[in-house]
């Protein structure tokens, strides 16, 4: 079955995405935002947002950021701005599966009110769990870059132990750094300890921070607060790796003096080609579960 696909901006990622996407057989593959990059680059359609018809589209790709609030698209590789609409999504045919980073309410409202499937990757714990890996490593490279002593024998606080906070102390440790976790769930406490690591209780984690060499935070709500940074040394360090605005008390950091750092999709900086071919496997295993792809 023949199926058109639109990529509609990107980043870095997003070009291994596209060069993994040609494997798919019978799919045509157009460009909206590419215009930057060479057209033999990929040897595919590129068109302008205003020529693309969305009734002619099977699959829509945005962004991992999605769009903004009022429906712009970032665009990396083109100077030229792009704007979804609602009516826009309306005229997309109802079989339509449009593919993102992150849905916003924007995206959300709209998708929902020309009812049709949107998928938000990011939300999957299979490419939650798979990302995971160059945010790790993205952490390590901050950590290297930004301290004058070893990951080995320094001491780490990583807060949360979901996906990528479970990740990240296990790298942590593999590397012979002293690692603690601050998490609630008694579950995730257990765990920390059979991993033979340090379980903090978020309600403890200030408690915790006189010690600590790097604070590296995966939460999405305000939990490294002014009471956990209070109590850092003053040679301490923050990363701050959950999504935007971060979980840290950025302002009060920059009054004592503590580095915080918020990193902020760390996979399409530190491995751009790694990240992109795990969008392009979990697209096409959704295609292929759905029927989409044979």
């Amino acid at each position: 079955m023949s199926q058109l696909i639109a990529v509609i901006g990107g980043d870095a990622r997003y070009l291994e995405l596209i060069r993994q996407l040609q494997s798919i057989p019978d799919a045509g593959i157009v460009l909206v935002g590419f215009d930057k990059l060479e057209q033999g680059f990929t040897g595919l359609k590129q068109s302008d947002f205003t020529d693309l018809d969305p009734a002619d589209l099977d699959i829509v790709i945005l962004p991992i950021t999605g769009c903004d609030s009022q429906g712009n698209v970032e665009t990396v590789f083109s100077d030229h701005s792009i704007q979804l609409t609602g009516q826009w999504f309306k005229e997309l045919k109802p079989s339509v599966k449009v593919f993102t980073g992150i849905a916003n309410d924007f995206i959300k409202s709209a998708a929902k009110e020309a009812n049709i499937s949107l998928i938000p990757l990011l939300n999957r714990d299979d490419v939650a769990i798979y990302n995971s890996i160059p945010t790790a490593e993205g952490a390590i490279m901050m950590a290297i870059e930004n301290t004058d002593y070893t990951i080995h024998g320094s001491r780490v606080i990583v807060v949360g132990f979901g996906r990528v906070g479970n990740t990240v102390a296990n790298k942590f440790s593999a590397l012979g750094a002293k690692v603690s976790v601050s998490a609630n769930s008694i579950k995730d406490l257990a765990r920390i300890t059979e991993m033979g690591l340090t379980a903090v209780p978020l309600e403890e984690l200030h408690e915790a921070t006189s010690g600590c060499d790097l604070l590296i935070n995966t939460v999405p709500a305000p939990v490294v607060n002014k009471d956990s940074i209070q109590q850092l040394p003053s040679h301490a360090l923050i990363f701050d790796l959950a999504s935007k605005p971060g979980g840290t008390d950025f302002a009060y950091a920059k009054q004592r003096g503590i580095q915080a750092i918020l990193a902020r999709s760390l996979p399409g900086v530190v491995a751009p080609r790694t990240a992109g071919k795990i969008l392009a496997d979990v697209i096409k295993q959704i295609l292929r579960e759905d029927g989409s792809l044979t």
